[in-house]
């Protein structure tokens, strides 16, 4: 179902259903690169055909990997052992800061040259947090743009990368995931130190691809030259694009809801906390830990949300889904703070300045600060015409928004959903429709 522009969201009384969301995106995205450079073929089953994980699968298209798309959800990756064809153009990461930063870590001690570009946004996005370790490797990388930005230029070498040590100054799986795509082309160990940890399904997956990889006590470790294995891989339903429903049941004290088949990776399940501690109740079943990631059921019944406070070593926990849980605090009684989340001021858009200008035009509490919100709750928000500001989970939060809302919301400029979530608005049909009958 194509996403209209714009989405037109009518207050909806109550959630009664049982549903399943798309592959996890950020499985997706690692599922296809080391797949691509691994020893074989390689089966993906719930791959996200989204715009940001296509950009993943076009980019080692580009570089002579065959892959098979025989239904939007299942790839066919062939792999080549690492052994990838020079780019004849510059690869085009389209929104994907994921797609770029860690295709940076496994360009880097490739022997030819490449450049990386994007759109407008991701062109604003800094790359320099990736640039400082993979330049201590021995990479030879540079953006070109203002402060750092893409396009990001990766000059060929011959020689291997060099084993480092290094303490992420920031949580960021990102980068600690291209320095690790780095490390399988380096001589020697290397380790990436987190002070707080981030989420972790490179690790899980370079494990599923049989790389010895060791992780202790903040401390993630391996030895270069490990030759991936090809694996099967089934990836579970995202759980960052389920949390919008998550929040849309839990704030509604009528409502119950069932999410089948979602990823339960504890690195990825802290807003669920964080909901719990408001008052929500959330059950997670867990039915399967076999392969690379936990999955299961979650559960949850509506009720009446308490504020809270968001800050600290969890924000990297529940980063993307700051978004759904500002809404969450505009529902819930009292005042609600989040801080050290300056992070969300460089993704697709400035997501604190977005998220304050759109909860103010609902008639919602607000206060921007350098590194959060002060979100005071509302007993019921005003309807509006909301600007998504291209960002996907904007766009998403404020439909949410507007099923609380007083009349009819608008979200406009809602083409930014088809990065992550194509099907958004085909659940929401479905919900509502499930709500009128």
């Amino acid at each position: 179902m194509k996403i209209p522009d714009p989405i037109s969201i009518h207050p909806l009384p109550a959630i009664e259903a049982e549903i399943t969301v798309p592959g996890d995106k950020s499985i997706s995205h690692r599922a296809v690169m080391l797949s691509a450079i691994s020893n074989g073929t390689c089966h993906i089953q719930n791959f996200l055909p989204s715009e940001d994980c296509l950009a993943t699968a076009n980019a080692f298209k580009k570089m002579g990997i065959h892959i098979e798309n025989p239904e939007p959800s299942t790839l066919i990756v062939h792999g080549q052992g690492g052994n990838l064809l020079p780019p004849d153009s510059p690869i085009d990461c389209g929104n994907s800061g994921t797609t770029m930063r860690l295709l940076a870590g496994i360009l880097a001690a490739r022997p030819f040259s490449s450049t990386l570009i994007g759109d407008d946004s991701l062109s604003r996005r800094p790359m320099e947090r990736i640039i400082t370790p993979l330049s201590l490797m021995g990479a030879s990388l540079k953006a070109s743009g203002e402060r750092n930005t893409p396009p990001l230029h990766i000059q060929g070498r011959s020689l291997p990368l060099q084993a480092i040590r290094y303490q992420l100054p920031i949580p960021s799986a990102q980068v600690k995931s291209a320095i690790l795509l780095a490390a399988l082309s380096a001589k020697g160990r290397t380790t990436v130190i987190e002070k707080i940890p981030s989420r972790d399904h490179t690790e899980r997956m370079l494990r599923h691809f049989q790389v010895p990889i060791n992780t202790f006590n903040g401390e993630i470790s391996l030895t270069g030259g490990s030759k991936l294995e090809s694996s099967d891989i089934s990836i579970p339903g995202d759980i960052s694009s389920a949390a919008f429903w998550i929040v849309a049941a839990a704030a509604n004290p009528n409502s119950h809801l069932i999410v089948r088949n979602v990823g339960l990776n504890p690195t990825r399940t802290g807003f669920l906390r964080v909901l719990i501690r408001m008052g929500a109740s959330i059950r997670e079943y867990v039915q399967s830990s076999n392969s690379a990631e936990p999955s299961g059921t979650i559960e949850v019944h509506g009720s009446h949300l308490q504020a809270t406070t968001i800050s600290g070593p969890e924000i990297p926990n529940v980063i993307d889904e700051i978004p759904i849980l500002s809404i969450a605090a505009a529902l819930a009684e009292g005042t609600t703070t989040i801080s050290d989340a300056a992070e969300l001021r460089v993704k697709e858009t400035d997501r604190l300045a977005a998220i304050a200008n759109n909860l103010k035009i609902m008639d919602v509490d607000v206060q921007k600060t350098h590194d959060g919100l002060i979100i005071t709750g509302s007993k019921k928000l005003k309807a509006a015409q909301i600007d998504s500001y291209g960002d996907h989970r904007i766009a998403m939060a404020f439909a949410i928004a507007g099923l609380f809302a007083s009349g009819q919301t608008t979200i406009r400029n809602t083409a930014c959903i088809a990065t992550s979530y194509p099907s958004f608005f085909q659940t929401l049909s479905f919900l509502q429709k499930s709500n009128s009958q």
